[in-house]
């Protein structure tokens, strides 16, 4: 047994190699560990950032065209036609210059700020733009998407960050799909009555959660009741993201019947149009059967159902 124990030389350098490999193994989880966050439970969640647990309930095509983008840098502005996860930092989420550590060509440019939302496509062509809001809710947006996916077509889901958090699962099938997901604020408030730090807290937290859900963040927003204001925009471009509202609404949410909701989308289709309906926020059975009729009408008018890219 003697002669299978080390030196005592041969003991210090075995210790001095043991302390270099554990401490070459810390710098490597630290290195591996950058970015991420643990993942406490959904009350762990709630406590430490006011969203609310899960199961709460809550009040991709053509880009547009050059001209278009031209005249929205203008001083007019755009054209008018008018399960609980991982914690959410909303006054910290890209509010700091993350980009200025990134090499100049990958650094993001963000956009101008507006002084009115982008309304409408413009050149083109036979192109609509069908956007869902205050979603995803288990119970209609996976009609929704069922539908989308049969006729194999995109559209853009504004998505209010209380419901994305609480029904991960929905936010990623939207994206798997190749849908647009935009921020809606976390609770759907009126922008106007609050202070600007409670409107970058609405907005960054909600681009918090798709962020780490999708591994990135919305390049597109929209304020709940098309109810914008001078902070919205400023803040809404240091996040990153472009406005946009509508064109038709279908008034979905008066829950007027399936028949009606197909009617105005009929009558408002038209080049660059972009649609507004709901697959949460009430009950949303009327537009997840109004889809499933006035779509393939669209589709054999000739429409081509896309969706803006940045």
């Amino acid at each position: 047994m003697k002669k299978d124990q080390p030196s005592a030389g041969r003991r210090s350098l075995l210790r001095a190699a043991a302390a270099l490999g554990a401490t070459a193994t810390v710098g490597l989880l630290a290195v591996e560990g950058v970015g991420r966050s643990p993942r406490p439970s959904a009350a762990g969640t709630a406590q430490a950032t006011g969203a609310a647990p899960a199961g709460a309930p809550s009040a991709s095509a053509a880009a547009p065209s050059a001209s278009a983008s031209a005249a929205a840098g203008g001083a007019a502005g755009p054209e008018a036609v008018p399960l609980a996860g991982s914690p959410v930092n909303a006054t910290a989420y890209r509010l700091r210059p993350m980009t200025s550590y990134a090499p100049s060509a990958v650094r993001r440019v963000l956009p101008p700020v507006r002084s009115r939302p982008f309304l409408k496509l413009s050149g083109a062509g036979r192109a609509m733009v069908l956007t869902f809001d205050d979603g995803p809710d288990p119970r209609y947006t996976p009609g929704i998407l069922k539908t989308l996916r049969k006729y194999d077509v995109p559209a853009m889901f504004f998505i209010c960050g209380e419901m994305a958090d609480a029904h991960r699962g929905l936010l990623r099938e939207m994206a798997d799909d190749g849908h647009v997901v935009g921020n809606h604020t976390w609770s759907h408030p009126l922008i106007p009555s609050l202070p600007p730090s409670r409107i970058r807290d609405e907005m960054g937290r909600t681009s918090e959660v798709v962020d780490r859900e999708l591994g990135s963040a919305p390049l597109w927003y929209r304020a709940p009741f098309g109810a914008w204001n001078k902070h919205s925009f400023e803040i809404g471009a240091e996040l990153g993201m472009e406005p946009l509202a509508w064109t038709v609404d279908t008034l979905d949410w008066t829950e007027p019947g399936a028949g009606t909701i197909v009617r105005r989308v009929r009558e408002g289709a038209g080049p660059g149009v972009v649609v507004l309906s709901h697959d949460a926020g009430g009950d949303r059975s009327q537009s997840v059967a109004a889809l499933r009729s006035y779509l393939p009408w669209l589709l054999d008018q000739g429409y081509r159902i896309t969706v803006p890219r940045r």
